[in-house]
């Protein structure tokens, strides 16, 4: 740099303005102590409202012979005529006047009062470079019209020359009105000046010194840009750093989850390498993270010589139909991926296609997940997705598990692939949840699973799909004749009553289901009184899902009742299902015999205070099998909490283990209680309790 010294705020010149005559005002700069300037002076007139500056001179300043700084006669002047103000400053260019002023730290604003008569004197103040000089009085603007573009210190106003030249001649700035001269000679004279009273750089500067400056901060103007170059470094290596702790844990562990680090097709590339001849993976999520089609080219050449990665998870990276056929292409010849997670990856009916593709030629791919995605069936596209897969599966011999929820396969679309069912042998799961099949597609769906069989199916997930009564009759159907289901899902549909009761009838006769999920279906006390009477003579279904409908007080009477002592349900959801207080009586009362019962959800039931404390009569009894208890959103208070904790005190033979009071109305009172009876029970017993408010 030209200099690094620091100097004093006292010895920099000092600029000051005051009248000379009606028409001329004169400027006198006094040179610091310590800088050796002369004192200078110049004289400037108005004309129109237009500045310009008539000469320069130049005197001995006072406080220069105080200190014994440089001399000059009084008579001795140096004069600054206005005809040199008229050449160009490329003179003095403002790359070269900034190296000047930075380093020296100061830069001079002149300004005047609202009456325009009475001068302020400028002052020297800390400066970025390229910073100029504004000249203020008397304006009429809206304050909207000057834009922040400098500070106010003591009064003055300071503008960054960027920016001088394009203000308005008049505006207004924190209540005061100014108005601004644009004459390109006044800010050439200032800059003479600044450029006189400055010792400047050495022109003679050699090679080193210069190359040493161009190659030091690069200024900008807008703010903050000036360090991103090094910030851009830093974010760089910290980028290469994660990606190498993300290289070494797949060479270190079996299972690796890198969701949502966001480290794109760069990372991917990276990180593909270490998984060539990789004998330690064998799972890794690549999910959310960016990817595109481009990136997944870096699988190439890799994916087929690893043999021990079992798990591939790409699941929310927008990898789209391109995407798909290239990793079909690169699958195609893999014999160790076993489970493909394409879910949420924008694929459609083309990107069906090549996975259908890919499940003709590979044949260890088992599970495929392509939950959420937009493939379709439509009559007038020569190509749908769901036809793709139909035909693949009647080729393909191992396929265990396929997931389509959330896709737009319709009627039309299960239909189809019922086709592919028949003739499919491996198929042991399928998933269609929200797929707005309808009863005409379940009716389909299950005459082609009628069909399939040389195939043992153990789950079916049909849940959100419009499917009615009329549905429901075709599911009741099947699931009498079929001797292999475990876990049957019809949640989010409309069956009602008769739907239920037509699914309550099946599960008499089904002995394989373990597992039914009947959620917000619409079923009243009737469907509930088939369901439970279902039960009784059941003793394979031990998980039950029937939440979210409105059976109230009258169906959790007739559900406890039956549980009292007759089925083998180990988990019960009745979570908002409108039973009240009411209701929690009838399950409390069956609490105190049922011996089979571990998880029961209540959430959302209105239980109150007086629904609490009748639950807590019955944990005080001895119950051998119930581990987890779910009273969220509740609207329980103090009270309740307080029966709930007295009563673990009580029971030290509790087998609770979970105890789940979210989103109820206690206050610190009450959770105090129930903290007091965890830490109680755990000193008389060594059982935690997880106690969730």
């Amino acid at each position: 740099m030209a200099s690094t010294s620091a100097i004093s705020l006292c010895s920099l010149p000092k600029v000051s303005l005051r009248p000379h005559s009606h028409k001329q005002r004169r400027v006198q700069v006094l040179g610091g102590p310590r800088l050796g300037y002369p004192a200078t002076s110049f004289s400037f007139r108005r004309n129109r409202s237009l500045l310009r500056f008539r000469s320069l001179v130049v005197k001995v300043s006072d406080s220069s012979r105080a200190e014994g700084g440089a001399r000059r006669s009084a008579s001795g002047r140096r004069v600054y005529r206005q005809s040199q103000s008229q050449s160009s400053l490329s003179a003095a260019p403002v790359q070269q006047v900034a190296k000047v002023v930075v380093p020296a730290g100061m830069f001079f604003a002149v300004t005047f009062d609202q009456g325009g008569g009475r001068a302020v004197s400028a002052f020297p103040i800390p400066a970025p470079p390229t910073f100029g000089i504004g000249l203020y009085s008397h304006p009429h603007h809206s304050p909207s019209s000057l834009p922040y573009l400098g500070r106010i210190l003591a009064g003055n106003i300071v503008i960054p020359i960027k920016f001088a030249k394009n203000l308005p001649s008049r505006t207004v700035f924190g209540g005061q009105h100014y108005s601004v001269t644009h004459r390109s000679e006044s800010l050439t004279v200032l800059w003479k000046v600044v450029e006189k009273l400055l010792t400047p750089k050495s022109k003679r500067a050699s090679n080193a010194e210069q190359k040493t400056h161009a190659q030091g901060l690069k200024w900008s103007f807008a703010p903050g840009t000036n360090l991103l170059s090094g910030r851009g470094a830093k974010i760089d290596r910290e980028s290469k750093e994660r990606l190498n702790e993300f290289a070494k844990e797949l060479r270190a562990f079996s299972v690796v989850d890198m969701t949502g680090c966001n480290f794109g097709d760069e990372g991917l590339v990276f990180l593909a390498e270490r998984l060539a001849y990789n004998q330690t993976l064998e799972g890794v999520s690549f999910a959310g993270n960016g990817i595109t089609a481009t990136g997944l080219k870096a699988f190439d050449g890799i994916l087929q010589s690893n043999i021990t990665l079992k798990t591939l998870d790409l699941s929310g990276n927008p990898i789209g139909d391109e995407g798909a056929k290239c990793l079909s292409d690169i699958l195609a010849g893999n014999s160790g991926i076993t489970k493909l997670q394409l879910n949420s990856t924008n694929l459609g009916d083309e990107g069906a296609k090549a996975i259908a593709e890919l499940l003709k030629k590979n044949s260890s791919l088992c599970y495929v997940e392509l939950n959420n995605n937009m493939i379709d069936y439509a009559v007038w596209k020569p190509l749908n997705g769901f036809t793709s897969l139909a035909g693949a599966l009647l080729e393909n011999k191992t396929i265990r598990d396929i997931q389509l929820n959330g896709n737009y396969g319709g009627a039309l679309g299960a239909n189809a692939l019922a086709k592919g069912l028949e003739g499919n042998k491996s198929l042991k799961e399928l998933h269609l949840h929200g797929n707005s099949i309808g009863d005409e597609g379940i009716r389909a769906l299950m005459s082609g699973l009628s069909q399939h069989k040389g195939g043992k199916l153990t789950r079916l997930e049909i849940g959100n799909n419009s499917i009615s009564a009329k549905g429901a009759f075709h599911v009741a159907e099947y699931v009498k004749k079929n001797k292999s289901l475990l876990l049957l899902n019809i949640s989010m549909n409309d069956i009602g009553d008769e739907g239920a009761e037509k699914i309550g009838d099946a599960l008499k006769e089904n002995r394989s289901i373990r597992s039914i999920d009947l959620a917000g279906n619409n079923i009243h006390v009737q469907g509930v009184g088939a369901i439970a009477s279902a039960l009784k003579d059941n003793s394979i279904v031990t998980v039950l899902e029937i939440g979210y409908n409105p059976i109230g007080p009258e169906g959790a009477k007739v559900f406890a009742d039956v549980l009292k002592f007759h089925g083998n349900i180990n988990i019960l959801k009745l979570g908002w299902c409108q039973i009240g207080a009411k209701g929690a009586e009838s399950i409390a009362d069956m609490l105190k015999y049922n011996s089979t019962l571990s998880e029961l959800d209540l959430r959302g039931n209105g239980l109150r205070d007086e629904g609490a404390i009748c639950l807590a009569r019955s944990l005080k009894v001895v119950n051998e099998a119930l581990s987890s208890l779910d009273l969220g959103f509740n609207e329980i208070r103090d009270d309740g909490a307080f029966a709930i904790a007295q009563a673990l005190k009580a029971n030290e033979d509790v087998r609770i283990t979970s105890l789940n009071l979210s989103r109820n109305l206690m206050t610190k009172f009450g959770q105090s209680a129930l903290t007091d009876a965890r830490d109680h029970v755990y000193e008389m017993t060594e059982k935690e309790v997880y106690v969730i408010f």
